[in-house]
C-alpha cells in the first residue's frame, strides 16, 4: 500500500547532510514548498553524524594529552593524563544531537515537510520514499535535488570480520586495539591515527603513493611526517595485498619495492576513499546521465541531463567536502526559484585535521610544474615566527604560489597550529586575484601566526626583513 501526499512539492529534496539541508532551506527561504527526504532520522548526513564533527570532536579530545605534556616547557606539569572513552563519546554525541536538533529547529520554522526513510524514482515528477516500518508513501514534485552523498570503498577481497574498519567504525571506538594498520595515508587514515595514537594503539600505516595526504605537495606535508615518522610506522609506496583472520589477529602482507613480509595486528581500518550513493535511486530507470565511476554529470548550474532535476555534493564528484557541498545546494535552491547563478568557484579549501593541521587551495606546486606554468614561490619555515615559537608551534611552514607574470596568487598551503583556520586568507586572495604585493603591503597583526601568509608574499617581491636577504640577481 502506498500513501500519496496531498502536497505537489516545488522541490524534494533527497538527502539531509550539509548539501541536501542546505538546498531544502534556501529553497525554502525563497518561498518554494520543499520535501526533504533523509534515510537517517537525523539531518546532518555522513558530515555531521559519522564524519567531520565527531572526528574533530574526538580529535581535540585527545589533542589535549598532547597538550598536557607540552606543559612542561612552560613550567606547568600535570599528572599523567588518563582518558574515560565513554565521557569521549558522551561529548561526541552531545556535540551531534546539539547540532542535529538545531537542524530539526530550523526545518520546521522553515515549515519543510519531513520525511524519513530511503527514496527510489518512480519517475520525473514522482518519489516512492520506503520507511523503516515498510510503509511507503509517494511524493509528486515538480523539481527535485540529489544529495544522496558517498559511501566507504570497500577493497576486494578482504574477510568478512569486525576487526576490519571503516571510518564510522573507527569513530565508535568500540575497543582500542594495541596494533592497529590503517590503509591509506590520506586525511582519514592519518586523523584517526592521531586518535587512536593518543589513547594508546601502536599504529602502523600503509600509503600506496610516495608520501601522506597525497592531494598535497610533499614540501609542505614534510613537518607533520618528520613528527609523525618518530611515533609511527608510516609505509608510503607500499600495498596491502591480502588479510587473513585468526584467532590471534589479522594477518596482513605487505608489497613493496623495499620488501615483502606480513604482519599481524588487532584491528584494521580501510580509509581508501569513498564512493557515490548513486545506485539505489532508479536514475536509470528515468534515464538520468551518470558516469562510469557513479557520478551524476552536472553542468555549472548543477543541472542534471534531466532538466527538472539537479545534483549537489559527494555524489556529483571531487571534492567531497561539506563546504563544497553546502555552496553547491545554495546554487541548486536558487536556480529552481529561476535566479541564474552559476557554481564556479575559483578554489575550495582542503584540510587535514592533523597536529600540525594541513590546509591548502589552488594550484600546488607539483599541478604548476606537470602544466608548464611559470610561478614565482614564497616559502616561509615558522621557526622564524615569533608567535609559533611562542606558541609550541614551530614546526610548520606557509608557502605561496604566484603567477610569474601578473603577480597573482595562484595558490598556497600552510602546514602547522589553526591551518585549517589561517588558510581562508589564501582563499580569498585568490577569488579576488590578488598579487603579491598587494598581499605584503596588507599590514598583518603581530606577533601572529597570520603574519607568514604575508611573509610568504614577501619574500616573493623582495621586500621580506624577516628572513635573510633575498639573492641578488
Amino acid at each position: 500500500m502506498c500513501e500519496t501526499l496531498d502536497n505537489i512539492f516545488d522541490i524534494v529534496v533527497v538527502g539531509g547532510g550539509p548539501g541536501g539541508y542546505t538546498a531544502a532551506f534556501r529553497a525554502a527561504d525563497l518561498g518554494l514548498s520543499v520535501c526533504l527526504v533523509e534515510k537517517r532520522k537525523r539531518l546532518g548526513g555522513v558530515c555531521l553524524n559519522e564524519g567531520c564533527i565527531p572526528s574533530k570532536t574526538l580529535l581535540h579530545g585527545t589533542s589535549l594529552i598532547e597538550h598536557a605534556s607540552l606543559g612542561i616547557d612552560y613550567g606547568v606539569t600535570f599528572e599523567e593524563p588518563k582518558v574515560d572513552i565513554d565521557v569521549l563519546l558522551a561529548k561526541k554525541e552531545s556535540v551531534i544531537t546539539q547540532l542535529t536538533n538545531g537542524l530539526d529547529r530550523l526545518g520546521k520554522a522553515r515549515k519543510i515537510t519531513r520525511l524519513t526513510g530511503s527514496g527510489v524514482f518512480k519517475n520525473t515528477s514522482t518519489l516512492i520514499v520506503d520507511d523503516d516500518s515498510g510503509k511507503k508513501k509517494e511524493v509528486q514534485f515538480n523539481n527535485a535535488i540529489i544529495a544522496t552523498g558517498s559511501f566507504p570503498f570497500v577493497l576486494p577481497g578482504l574477510p568478512d570480520d569486525p576487526r576490519i574498519w571503516d571510518s564510522s567504525d573507527a569513530l565508535n571506538i568500540t575497543t582500542v586495539p594495541e596494533k592497529l594498520l590503517i590503509i591509506g595515508g590520506g586525511v582519514i587514515g592519518m586523523e584517526m591515527a592521531q586518535v587512536y595514537s593518543a589513547l594508546g594503539s601502536e599504529i602502523t600505516i600503509v600509503e600506496m603513493l610516495d608520501h601522506i595526504i597525497p592531494p598535497a605537495d610533499k614540501d609542505l606535508v614534510q613537518p607533520l611526517f618528520l613528527k609523525l615518522k618518530k611515533k609511527y610506522q608510516i609505509l608510503t609506496k607500499t600495498k596491502v595485498t591480502g588479510i587473513v583472520a585468526g584467532e590471534d589477529g589479522l594477518v596482513a602482507s605487505f608489497e613493496s619495492a623495499k620488501t615483502n613480509n606480513s604482519k599481524t595486528f588487532d584491528a584494521v581500518l580501510v580509509a581508501v576513499g569513498r564512493r557515490p550513493n548513486s545506485k539505489e535511486l532508479g536514475l536509470k530507470e528515468i534515464e538520468l546521465e551518470i558516469s562510469k565511476q557513479g557520478f551524476i554529470t552536472v553542468d555549472e548550474h548543477l543541472q542534471t541531463s534531466l532538466p527538472n532535476f539537479y545534483a549537489v555534493g559527494d555524489v556529483v564528484g571531487e571534492p567531497m567536502l561539506a563546504h563544497k557541498a553546502t555552496h553547491e545546494g545554495k546554487v541548486a535552491a536558487e536556480n529552481i526559484a529561476g535566479k541564474n547563478v552559476t557554481f564556479n568557484p575559483k578554489t575550495i579549501p582542503s584540510v587535514a585535521y592533523t597536529n600540525p593541521e594541513i590546509a591548502w587551495i589552488g594550484l600546488t606546486e607539483k599541478e604548476a610544474s606537470e602544466n608548464n606554468i611559470d610561478y614565482n614561490k614564497g616559502k616561509f619555515l615558522w621557526g622564524a615566527s615569533g608567535r609559533a615559537l611562542s606558541v609550541n608551534a614551530a614546526t610548520g611552514v606557509t608557502k605561496v604560489l604566484f603567477d610569474n607574470k601578473t603577480g597573482k596568487i595562484l595558490g598556497a598551503g600552510i602546514c602547522g597550529s589553526h591551518a585549517g583556520e589561517l588558510i581562508h586568507e589564501a582563499v580569498l586572495a585568490l577569488e579576488k586575484g590578488a598579487t603579491a604585493e598587494e598581499i605584503s603591503n596588507t599590514i598583518h597583526a603581530h606577533p601572529t601566526l597570520s603574519e607568514t601568509f604575508a611573509f610568504a608574499a614577501e619574500i616573493v617581491t623582495g621586500t621580506i626583513t624577516d628572513a635573510l636577504p633575498p639573492r641578488k640577481k
